[in-house]
Order: C-alpha cells, then sequence, then structure tokens
C-alpha cells in the first residue's frame, strides 16, 4: 500500500517537472522573440532647418529621406527592463555623393542610450536611434 502511494506522489512530481520545465523553456523562447524588432524607430536631424523626423524602418527595406538612403538591417531590445538597451545596425548612403564608390556615410551598430559610441558623422543630418518594434 505504502509503495503504491510512493509510485503515485513520484508520477505526480514527474509531471509537474515537466510542466515546469516546459514553460520555462516556452517564455524563454517568446522572450527571445520579443527582443528582435520588425521596425527600427529613428529620429532624423535636419541641422540646416533644425527640423526632425520621426521615422519608422522596416527592417530589410530601404527608405529614402531627402539626399539620404537609410536601410536597418537588424533591431534588438535588451532582456533587462531596469536600464532598457536598443541596437540597431543601421547602414546609411548619402545619395548626393555621384562618385563611383559605394560606401555608406555610415555602416554599424547604433546605441539608444550612447550614440557616441558609433556616432552618425554627416555636415547636414543627425540621426538618433529611439525605439524598437
Amino acid at each position: 500500500m505504502l509503495l503504491k502511494k510512493n509510485i503515485k506522489v513520484g508520477k505526480i512530481r514527474l509531471k509537474l517537472f515537466f510542466l515546469a520545465f516546459f514553460l520555462i523553456t516556452f517564455n524563454k523562447f517568446s522572450l527571445a522573440n520579443n527582443l528582435n524588432g520588425e521596425f527600427t524607430e529613428i529620429k532624423v536631424l535636419d541641422k540646416v532647418s533644425s527640423k526632425n523626423k520621426l521615422i519608422k524602418l522596416k527592417n530589410g527595406v530601404n527608405f529614402n529621406h531627402k539626399d539620404l538612403l537609410i536601410k536597418s538591417i537588424k533591431c534588438k531590445n535588451s532582456e533587462f527592463d531596469d536600464n532598457p538597451e536598443i541596437t540597431a545596425y543601421i547602414q546609411v548612403k548619402d545619395l548626393r555623393n555621384k562618385d563611383n564608390n559605394d560606401v555608406f556615410v555610415f555602416n554599424g551598430w547604433m546605441f539608444s542610450s550612447s550614440p557616441s559610441i558609433a556616432s552618425f558623422d554627416h555636415p547636414v543630418y543627425d540621426i538618433w536611434l529611439i525605439g524598437c518594434n
């Protein structure tokens, strides 16, 4: 009688273990999916007119803004809520430059909390990373 009771308790513990394992694993994968965004939000400042514009870029798609061709490759939110960090890989070309060189004005990772780490250097425009959705 005692042996049957121990077997039932063992089966219940095993089921609870698998349930907890499934919930933790599922939560981890759903959190990872929420970290990568489909859209990147940037703010472009025109230094001549002192006007800024909020632009929502779809990742992987080129966007023309006046003389700039902007493309966001990847956008990612941080895992931590207490100090949110947004990073995006952005490529920017100046369309006024008519050289045969297809060189980017900016090509790299941009950070929302520290824009000076990889700064966008252009005489007319300035770009800041705002968000990742």
